[in-house]
């Protein structure tokens, strides 16, 4: 039922350009931000859900420590506002682990973690907080998995959490991710802090022309 309901979630969405804004710090041991990167993005989905995204400006870094990968580009559209869609469903274990309110809203707890994960996967290991009214996801907190380790190098994604709210009629889309974690590499650890914001949504259709601003 989860399921289902994230897939008709996912197709409203597929009818809205967005703009999805994300700023990474990286931390000192006094909890100083002492480098950035940000960047913006619209984003549209056509009425086939293809998915096609036009950069605000330039990207902004002044990291000196971190180095962004193709692996955290992709978190940031594919795992961080993550949909349970049913074509990703199969990839998934759940276990129900309670119930809780969250928000006002009465909910399931259900923890999912890849059954599996094969060379070049980006998956979701996490939980997610559901709603008893119409199972929709309103929140969830997790990571994006695998961890990356090889001989010459590190790639490590931090814990993040998403909340959603009802953006049409009763779907509940992400409005923002947040993250405040220490990644522990061979070299030393690294606290990160990790936002994402997805705002302006606006409804469109097939004939619709959708601009964007300069």
């Amino acid at each position: 039922m989860i399921a289902a309901r994230e897939t008709e979630t996912a197709q409203a969405q597929s009818n809205y350009t967005y703009r999805q804004t994300v700023t990474l710090d990286e931390m000192n041991p006094s909890g100083l931000a002492q480098g950035t990167y940000r960047e913006i993005r619209d984003i549209i989905f056509s009425p086939a859900a293809e998915r096609s995204e036009q950069m605000v400006g330039k990207p902004y870094s002044t990291l000196s420590h971190l180095k962004l990968t193709d692996e955290d580009f992709r978190d940031m559209r594919e795992i961080q506002p993550f949909l349970l869609t049913k074509d990703q469903a199969f990839l998934y274990a759940t276990q129900f682990r309670g119930e809780e309110v969250m928000d006002g809203v009465d909910c399931f707890v259900v923890q999912i973690s890849p059954r599996q994960i094969l060379e070049g996967q980006r998956l979701f290991d996490g939980m997610l907080w559901v709603s008893k009214k119409d199972y929709s996801v309103i929140r969830s907190e997790g990571q994006a998995v695998p961890q990356i380790h090889t001989l010459k190098s590190e790639n490590l994604f931090p814990h993040f959490t998403t909340l959603r709210q009802k953006v049409e009629g009763d779907y509940w889309f992400p409005v923002m991710t947040y993250g405040d974690d220490t990644l522990y590499f061979r070299g030393g650890a690294q606290r990160v802090r990790l936002s994402i914001r997805y705002s302006e949504y606006h409804r469109f259709g097939a004939d619709s022309k959708v601009t964007f601003d300069k």
